[in-house]
């Protein structure tokens, strides 16, 4: 301790060049840090997702799901698997070891999944793993607005599949798009069997000639005058119009068209779930998944700029309108815990001046601040953590204890320079005054740090949550030390000065006022310490009394202007019937002066994300800005109103 405080002192230039550095480094990791609103407490896991056709949830559960979770039996790291099996999807979660790379798991995955394909009988779904993200992935959804009313559910969706799906998926940090909503499009053949008795076709030769008759077919090349051409022959259909002249047969030298034995129409293929808004009518809506590890609020920023582009090109009379993104929640949740940290700033160097009695005291101690906290970024960036409310909530509840160590510091300094020898240099009275204490505050500030190691100990979702916060407070802590041990003896030799003669060398105005009264207080419990234990322990029983009264939340309730409302249904109901019942309570959610728009997805879209099925309905509630509110105040009136309004909807449980 000693040797870094003559050092600190004998090179200052090299120490103010060092700490400029390290801050200058620690902001640049603050611009790079990754910014969530939470610590993403998601399990390590590997989804896989198996769609079939029409399969009931017994058959998919023995054919599909058990081959899949018996492939993945003894994989390194897994700790449990788990599945669901509904209609016509069957959904693996292996669960990995935390700590494990997600994409090494995924890789094994990958291998075993060849031997479950090989499990799994013909036609019955091929397994995919699902995209690289967690549950916090979902980082924006958005509806497709056609304000013309010409285009079709299934132009829409095609839409959606062509063109928004490929360019959002270029983007930087976005892993996959999802769509939902509309019909994907297909050409359907219905075929009459009448005809099919008349001539003879049996509807297996009419699947079978269909394929044949769908395809381009390469024919090698031949040589023609010194030069090779490329023989193709064109079969695949481009419309209705190739598919109705697929020859069947021949009769008599007369061909049997498609167009002779079925109809072919567009139609949209089967699907298991939709998307609705304001009650009034369907919408084709995608969701944006964000890759495993990426900036939430970076990742936002470019959808949101690709999807202005996107719009340009879209035929007129379409838009993209996002209805929920968590950049908004992010940015609020960091600027909640920012302020808190500037205010906390402020008030601690305000607190020094007044009670220091003098502002270059202040100055040096209130850069301690600075410097703490940009430490602390630094070591976040190199260990990989995100700023988040538990993270920076950390910094902010660090701010006190961060100048403790500079104060006592600075403290035993001015003492020394008002009563040391006038002949002895300032420089030798810096360094004893630091040396003096030196070693009180590398203990102080040690314990202090060993209080959050339980913190480091816990496991699972509470050690996800928490870490963040002790791992903030240790490293702020430490740079706090850093700085009282080998920045702040080179500032006092630049800020401290001697006293003048005949200048008051007492304490500060404040601290005299607050003695006055304190004085006869610390003397009567000195004489009276029966007193100081009644009090002491009445103030513990007190406390042992109102903690079990208050209320407990695992993590706090954030105010985001979007309410969800989940409904449930019966087991057995109908899209159709799920559709309608989403529509009463969007209409009723409308009537609420404060709702600005309401968006409902009913089961599930694209696989990847949500596995809903048809009798599950999740409506989210769009609010106006809190300023145009007129009969609630706060958002739990808005939620009592939802609950008033809806009310009592036959067959939903809300």
């Amino acid at each position: 301790m000693d040797k870094i405080i003559e050092f600190s002192l004998r090179n200052r230039i090299v120490i103010v060049v060092a700490a400029l550095i390290m801050m200058g480094a620690g902001y640049y990791s603050y611009t790079k840090l990754p910014v969530d609103a939470f610590p993403d407490v998601s399990p390590n896991l590997v989804q896989v997702f198996t769609v079939t056709d029409g399969l009931a949830p017994e058959e998919i559960e023995k054919y599909v799901t058990y081959p899949v979770e018996a492939a993945m039996a003894g994989l390194p790291g897994v700790e449990k698997v788990r599945s669901v099996s509904n209609f016509g999807l069957s959904v693996v979660n292996i669960y990995f070891e935390d700590g494990m790379n997600i994409y090494f798991a995924r890789q094994l995955v990958g291998e075993r999944l060849t031997q479950a394909r090989e499990q799994i009988p013909a036609g019955f779904g091929d397994p995919e793993m699902g995209p690289i993200s967690t549950g916090m992935g979902l980082v924006l959804f958005y509806y497709l607005e056609d304000t013309t009313g010409q285009y079709s559910l299934e132009e829409l969706r095609s839409i959606q599949d062509w063109l928004i799906k490929f360019n959002l998926q270029t983007v930087p940090g976005v892993t996959e798009v999802l769509g939902i909503g509309g019909f994907e499009k297909q050409f359907h053949i219905e075929v009459h069997p009448e005809q099919l008795l008349r001539y003879g076709v049996t509807l297996g030769d009419v699947i079978q000639r269909i394929r044949a008759n769908n395809l381009n077919v390469g024919a090698q090349f031949i040589e023609k005058n010194s030069e090779e051409f490329v023989v193709r022959s064109i079969g695949l259909a481009r419309d209705m119009d190739d598919l109705r002249d697929i020859v069947m047969r021949t009769e008599n030298g007369r061909p049997i068209y498609l167009a002779d034995l079925a109809e072919v129409k567009v139609g949209g293929a089967i699907r298991r779930g939709m998307q609705s808004r304001n009650g009034t009518g369907e919408v084709v809506a995608g969701q944006v998944i964000k890759l495993f590890g990426a900036n939430s609020s970076a990742v936002i920023e470019r959808v949101e700029e690709r999807l202005a582009e996107i719009n340009k090109i879209l035929p007129e009379g379409l838009n993209i309108v996002p209805y929920y993104e968590q950049k908004t929640l992010v940015q609020a949740a960091v600027k909640t815990v920012t302020d808190a940290l500037l205010q906390g700033v402020l008030l601690v160097a305000l607190v020094l001046l007044i009670f220091m009695g003098g502002v270059r005291p202040s100055i040096v101690v209130a850069l301690s601040l600075p410097f703490s906290v940009l430490f602390a970024f630094l070591m976040m960036g190199r260990m990989g953590m995100t700023a988040n409310l538990m993270s920076l909530g950390g910094l902010a509840i660090a701010i006190g204890m961060m100048v403790d160590g500079t104060i006592v510091m600075i403290e035993n300094v001015d003492r020394h320079l008002r009563d040391s020898d006038p002949d002895k240099s300032k420089i030798q009275v810096i360094s004893a005054a630091c040396r003096e204490v030196a070693r009180p505050i590398l203990f102080a500030i040690g314990i202090i740090i060993l209080v959050f190691v339980p913190l480091f100990t816990l496991q699972g979702v509470e050690g996800k949550t928490f870490r963040p916060l002790a791992y903030t407070v240790a490293l702020a802590m430490l740079g706090s030390l850093i700085f009282a041990i080998g920045v702040a003896p080179m500032l006092s030799s630049f800020f401290m000065k001697r006293p003048r003669p005949g200048q008051n060398q007492g304490e500060a105005r404040m601290v005299r006022w607050l003695l006055v009264p304190y004085r006869p207080l610390a003397r009567f419990f000195v004489d009276n310490r029966w007193a100081a234990v009644v009090i002491a322990g009445g103030l513990l029983v007190l406390g042992a009394v109102v903690v079990p009264q208050l209320g407990s939340e695992f993590t706090p309730r954030l105010q985001e202007g979007t309410i969800v409302v989940r409904l449930t249904m019966v087991p057995s109901i109908a899209l159709t019937e799920s559709e309608k019942m989403s529509a009463i309570v969007e209409r009723r959610l409308m009537k609420i002066p404060e709702v600005r728009e309401v968006v409902s997805r009913i089961g599930r879209g694209e696989v990847g994300a949500h596995t809903d099925p048809v009798n599950s309905a999740e409506i989210f509630v769009i609010l106006h800005p809190q300023d145009q509110w007129r009969t609630a105040e706060n958002q739990e009136d808005i939620e009592n109103l939802i609950r008033e309004e809806i009310g009592n909807v036959p067959g939903v449980l809300v």
